[in-house]
């Protein structure tokens, strides 16, 4: 069984988690109808009534046979309230661990076994950013944050005492009594948006990758390793357009080499960063789908919209589904909008309202710089003088220890990120350390969007919410009742005096400093498109002749093509429908194996006889799936780990496709050889090599008869919780766990179902983490899932309750006017004033 680590870098407190958890088995068995009445007693009530003091008028919420909400209100501000009400009853320890991860403070609950966690997250800053963003937001957003607040700590305050707010915080009584959770505020809610951004921060990975290879390779062999984006075979979002008159168009090396120690102590400072959406592995899995198809070629007539978020398993999912109505739209109370939303946070995310649908995929574009700068004592240089760093301590309370305090250093491009673990010899670094300069370490808008896109009625008020999406910087599809479709690339872009941010600058060079940001109106959008449907994978946004620079670091665009190529070859036989949409959801085709196989069938081998007639798919009994994956592995281990360190060994995704399709064609490249041998190997030698690896590997883990292997049997996705799922301890992770779960899909295909080449397993660390179809001409028959259920309480109905439709592939009914949210309601609750 995988087990997977709460966040990238952080392993949990075992010794905490193994004494608390035995202690909960004794009282299981001595007292096992306590321990039934705590497990029961923070589950939320549903139906009947109760009071949140502070609302002007009853507020409805009418709950489905998953327990989703659609909560309905006379006033912005009780909406609000009963969603912070609903958030804490169903999912109160996630925020609230959340929040403290945010800021820096979870070693207040688990001890000195989090303290690197608190410390880089302290150094980043990010709650003190989001305190500075509150002076920030409109009007309309400080109000909804506030009356947010005011719904959970009314929850809080009526759910008093450990019982009957989770059993997590029961357990946790057991060895940290002391905790009691805050009052919750607004910076809360912001805070969470840091993480967030910090989850798709682009190509800050391929920065520091690119460098430490340096150390070891010469430059133009790290350049094999990121090849350009292949425009002519894989069509960008956008497909022409540039920048004229303020607005765009669619018109129809030796620095790195000597930082190298400095960049891995950065890598290992970014690595035990929470990662709150991701996944362990390979950070390229932080992607998604998105696709909107113009109703010119849907069987309604209107428009048909689907998204699906690549981030990492959770248990509970990352996302929660409900739906926010204002009873009478007015000025005043113009929300009647449903979709994903985020514990912790007021509003929609994703979703529709009564006119507009959008969708989001990361557009990845390089808002992260690493300088180098040269550190004299408490100074640093700028351009030959030496200018004080700015410092500042900040204390780390710790759970049965004494505190601690971290002295954050920061130069004017910002925070020191080498040095957050131990201070560094000055002699052994050569006086050179790393700052890191990030847009989300600025304070900005975003918290105003999410409200403006949720009362958006069209196209204009759509972009004006976009443009207050900063970061993290997303790409928006747009779909409307009217007949509309559109994209729109929002969010704080650099612009540079120098350089293009693919390798840490000269800090004290000045020479490649931010000047600016990507006007807003010169960002990449389309609206209308004459090819009538728009598709977006983390691809390139925009062709190569696009004014200013974005990044070169797209996703290669094999999942975006393949979405291309599926809406194309549908449009030419008939009419899309939603079953089409959901189809495209669940394609399993492997992009990379009809230019590897050819090479491999040459060659031959024992199991080769697998690929005839394969439709290069990957469904979960697929033998030649499972053994083609096996290849994969194993050729990126033959081809790449002898001269790469454990760091920058591939994870397979698209741009090692992209990299291996480049050598194919150059059969006695270096890169073929194993420098530790004294042949030198080729292509063919290492191809072959694979081969006969994956067949052995496979006889040993799936048994001797080829034809039975399956991908599912390998391909396999365990729901770990985060509080218990990783405790050592099997009865306990057997009650809080789910799975594992045998699924299709892989690397790259649009059934996205990442998993990491060199962890040397195939087990899942990455999924569309739900899955939606919006439906402009029938909201009622939109559809979605999610990727676990609604609850965060492990024994309730619906912490698992949607998690065996997703694997399966299949979607729920979305109701979303009143008379149908009616129908389909199992519970109602009346929150009285």
């Amino acid at each position: 069984m995988v087990r997977f680590a709460p966040y990238k870098g952080f392993s949990w407190p075992v010794r905490w988690l193994f004494r608390i958890l035995t202690t909960v088995l004794v009282l299981a068995l001595v007292a096992a109808g306590a321990v039934v009445w705590v497990v029961r007693a923070s589950f939320p009530q549903v139906d009947g009534e109760l009071r949140l003091p502070g609302l002007a008028k009853p507020v409805t919420v009418l709950r489905d046979e998953h327990g989703v909400p659609q909560i309905y209100a006379d006033t912005a501000a009780d909406l609000f309230a009963a969603q912070g009400y609903v958030h804490a009853q169903d999912r109160f320890w996630e925020m609230d661990f959340r929040r403290k991860t945010t800021a820096g403070r979870l070693s207040e609950i688990f001890g000195d076994s989090t303290l690197e966690i608190d410390k880089v997250v302290r150094t980043l800053g990010w709650r003190r950013v989001a305190e500075q963003e509150i002076n920030l937001l409109t009007p309309e957003a400080k109000a909804g944050l506030d009356s947010y607040a005011s719904g959970v700590n009314a929850w809080m305050k009526a759910n008093d005492g450990f019982a009957a707010r989770s059993l997590e915080y029961a357990v946790l009584k057991l060895t940290n009594a002391d905790y009691e959770p805050e009052p919750w505020t607004p910076v809360d809610s912001l805070a969470w948006l840091k993480a967030m951004a910090w989850d798709l921060r682009s190509n800050l990975d391929d920065e520091i990758e690119r460098s430490v290879d340096a150390a070891t390779v010469p430059r133009e062999r790290v350049d094999e390793l990121f090849p350009s984006y292949p425009y002519d075979l894989h069509k960008p979002i956008v497909t022409t357009g540039g920048v004229s008159d303020g607005e765009f168009t669619s018109g129809e090396g030796d620095q790195a080499t000597a930082a190298a120690d400095a960049l891995k102590r950065v890598s290992a400072t970014l690595n035990a960063v929470p990662s709150l959406l991701g996944s362990e592995g390979d950070p390229k899995g932080i992607g998604s789908n998105s696709w909107v198809v113009s109703g010119r070629f849907t069987d309604t007539g209107k428009p048909l919209l689907a998204n699906d978020p690549h981030l990492g398993p959770k248990m509970p999912s990352i996302w929660y589904q409900a739906g926010l109505h204002c009873r009478t739209l007015s000025d005043a109370c113009p929300y009647d909008v449903s979709g994903f939303t985020f514990s912790g946070l007021p509003g929609v995310v994703i979703g529709h309202n009564r006119t507009i649908a959008w969708g989001f995929t990361n557009l990845a574009p390089d808002v992260a710089d690493l300088y180098l700068e040269r550190v004299r004592e408490n100074t640093y240089e700028i351009s030959g003088t030496w200018a004080p760093l700015e410092t500042r301590t900040e204390r780390i309370e710790v759970a049965g220890g004494q505190p601690v305090d971290l002295t954050v250093r920061t130069t004017r491009h910002g925070p020191i990120v080498s040095d957050v673990f131990a201070p560094v010899d000055p002699l052994t670094s050569g006086g050179v350390e790393v700052a890191l300069r990030w847009t989300a370490l600025d304070p900005g808008m975003t918290g105003n969007a999410i409200f403006m896109l949720g009362r958006a009625t069209d196209w204009d008020e759509f972009r004006k919410a976009a443009a207050q999406f900063e970061v993290p910087s997303q790409n928006l599809v747009y779909a409307d009742t009217s007949g509309n479709i559109g994209y729109q690339a929002p969010g704080k872009i650099p612009v540079r005096s120098g350089g293009d941010g693919k390798w840490p600058a000269e800090g004290w060079s000045g020479a490649q400093e931010w000047t600016g940001f990507i006007p807003f109106d010169e960002l990449p959008m389309a609206f209308n498109p004459e090819e009538g449907f728009i598709a977006t994978a983390n691809n390139a946004a925009v062709g190569p002749d696009y004014t200013h620079f974005l990044t070169d670091d797209w996703a290669y665009g094999y999942r975006s093509q393949r979405i291309r190529d599926r809406l194309t070859q549908a449009i030419a036989v008939g009419k899309i429908t939603k079953n089409v949409m959901s189809d495209i959801h669940q394609d399993t085709f492997n992009g990379l194996a009809p230019i590897l196989v050819p090479h491999l069938a040459k060659l031959g081998g024992a199991d080769s006889g697998l690929f005839t007639g394969w439709d290069f798919g990957q469904e979960k009994d697929s033998a030649p799936a499972a053994y083609f994956n096996a290849v994969w592995r194993n050729l990126l281990t033959l081809t790449f780990h002898d001269e790469l360190g454990e760091d920058q060994r591939p994870g397979g995704n698209d741009r090692w496709w992209e990299v291996v399709r480049k050598l194919l064609d150059d059969h006695s490249n270096a890169w073929w050889d194993d420098v530790r041998t004294p042949k030198a190997e080729q292509r063919d030698d290492i191809l072959r090599a694979a081969l006969d690896a994956a067949s052995k590997e496979l006889r040993e883990r799936l048994g001797d008869d080829p034809k039975s292997w399956a991908w599912g049997d390998l391909h396999t996705l365990e729901l770990t919780n985060e509080t218990f799922g990783t405790s050592g301890i099997a009865p306990i992770e057997w009650l809080f766990n789910r799975g594992p779960y045998p699924l299709a899909g892989g690397k790259d295909a649009v059934d996205a179902t990442g998993w990491d080449a060199a962890s040397g397993t195939y087990e899942v660390n990455w999924v569309p983490s739900m899955r939606m179809v919006a439906d402009m001409a029938d909201l009622d028959a939109s559809t979605w899932v999610n990727l676990t259920g609604a609850s965060g309480h492990a024994f309730n109905g619906h912490y698992a309750d949607q998690a065996d439709l997703w694997a399966e592939g299949r979607t729920t009914p979305w109701p979303f006017t009143e008379a149908a949210v009616r129908e389909a309601a199992t519970d109602e609750l009346t929150l009285t004033p």
